[in-house]
């Protein structure tokens, strides 16, 4: 079965529609969602762990009657890591410890200065107390998104990390949980869906309430967090996964290929794009993609993620390729050009950016270090990556000294006056030295 996906010239005359349409989303709940979602969160509210323990048992078709029942101990998450075969406990650590050194890089420290006339000013940098990480389960297990979303908390000097992640049927990932133990997670409840975010947002008899709520999830997770924005910090709600590949035609096409696979397999709503100034290197992997659909585990996926939301686009020229860039601020750029180096000042916006023929964006996902929890949906134009810097909360230091108090006096004075704020004013005045 021959794919069919689009092609666009930038030069053609309704191409900026044709990307207005071919990028448009919308990750806004329907009404029946948000109205499922504003029930369960009202009712965990209202009722705390019996409500967790009913919806668990519904949604996820388990049978328990207390919440002891859905805390795994951190016996059993050390058991998972000690029980994973060689290889692959290996790989796991190797993963943890590259994105924990590149996180490491990461922290900031408070600071402080003092100007002449003894007034100290500085900012004092505090990790979050307590974060939940929700982790998808069932068929959607990623322990790679557990050690992106604890990893940094840990290294931000966050206290206390809790994971939910739902078991459906009871099915225990022990990859997510051996993930779990490598990235120091403090506690683990086996629950999901919005149930799990509204007992992390405002707390349970059993589940803490937590300062920040991290990781992806379906639908109504989304919905849920949105919900209780506000009462609770949250990453992003995030779209679909997204790539956008830029290639000079002098790439293997079939490695190119496979990198528009690897973000179309995720799901149907995921978004892979390719532009290049070659248009018979767009031939050639308009052919590899044919050529290697058949042989992959997700093929249907992948061929409705392409044919519904990818494209291949030839650019005029370098300059053109950078305006698409930054028309589509993408989650994921691959630069498989013979100097990424010289694009990077022309690029203002993108998630992560994987530099040469080389850096597959697969390598990002799982272990090269920084972080693959990143904006999509054009929102890399004012987002940025997850990191040690969203754990961490940053206060003003102003400590004044008699002499600064004065002077500042007299400059808050006149700017309170002007605004009609008299309690501000005369407050500033009163230190004003005579």
């Amino acid at each position: 079965m021959t794919i069919s996906i689009r092609r666009f010239r930038s030069d053609q005359a309704d191409f900026a529609a044709q990307m207005d349409a071919l990028l448009s989303w919308e990750s806004v709940s329907d009404t029946g969602v948000q109205q499922i979602v504003t029930d369960i969160v009202n009712d965990v509210r209202k009722r705390g762990d019996m409500a967790l323990i009913e919806y668990t048992n519904r949604f996820d078709r388990m049978n328990v009657d207390s919440m002891a029942q859905l805390e795994l101990s951190q016996e059993q998450l050390q058991t998972a890591l000690d029980g994973l075969p060689d290889a692959q406990r290996a790989a796991l650590t190797t993963a943890a410890e590259r994105v924990r050194s590149y996180h490491e890089k990461q922290k900031t420290d408070s600071w402080q200065y003092t100007e002449a006339d003894g007034t100290v000013l500085g900012q004092k940098v505090t990790p979050m107390d307590r974060v939940g990480i929700y982790v998808p389960g069932g068929k959607a297990a990623y322990p790679s998104s557990v050690l992106m979303n604890a990893i940094p908390a840990h290294v931000a000097g966050v206290s206390e990390i809790i994971m939910v992640v739902p078991t459906p049927d009871g099915e225990l990932n022990q990859l997510v949980l051996a993930a779990a133990a490598a990235a120091g997670v403090s506690r683990v409840f086996t629950v999901g869906g919005a149930q799990a975010v509204a007992a992390l947002a405002y707390g349970t008899a059993t589940v803490p309430q937590v300062d920040k709520i991290v990781g992806p999830g379906n639908i109504f997770v989304a919905t849920a967090k949105r919900m209780v924005f506000g009462v609770v910090g949250i990453d992003m709600i995030a779209g679909p996964s997204e790539i956008l590949v830029v290639c000079d035609g002098d790439t293997n096409p079939d490695w190119i290929a496979m990198d528009l696979f690897s973000q179309a397999e995720h799901d149907e709503d995921a978004q892979s794009i390719l532009v290049s100034t070659d248009p018979d290197f767009l031939d050639a992997v308009a052919a590899s993609i044919e050529k290697l659909l058949p042989t992959m585990e997700r093929a249907d996926i992948i061929r409705t993620s392409l044919t519904e939301r990818g494209a291949l686009i030839h650019a005029a020229d370098k300059a053109d390729a950078l305006n698409l860039i930054n028309r589509i601020a993408p989650e994921h750029l691959e630069l498989s050009v013979a100097d990424p180096e010289a694009w990077l000042p022309e690029i203002r916006h993108a998630g992560a950016i994987f530099m040469g023929r080389y850096t597959a964006e697969a390598l990002g996902d799982y272990c090269a270090g920084p972080n693959h929890v990143l904006p999509t949906s054009g929102t890399a134009r004012f987002s940025s990556p997850l990191g040690v810097y969203d754990f961490q909360k940053r206060s003003s230091l102003i400590q004044c000294s008699a002499d600064g108090a004065s002077e500042l006096g007299k400059v808050a004075s006149i700017l309170a006056r002007g605004e009609h704020l008299t309690a501000h004013a005369r407050s500033a005045e009163y230190r004003i030295k005579d």
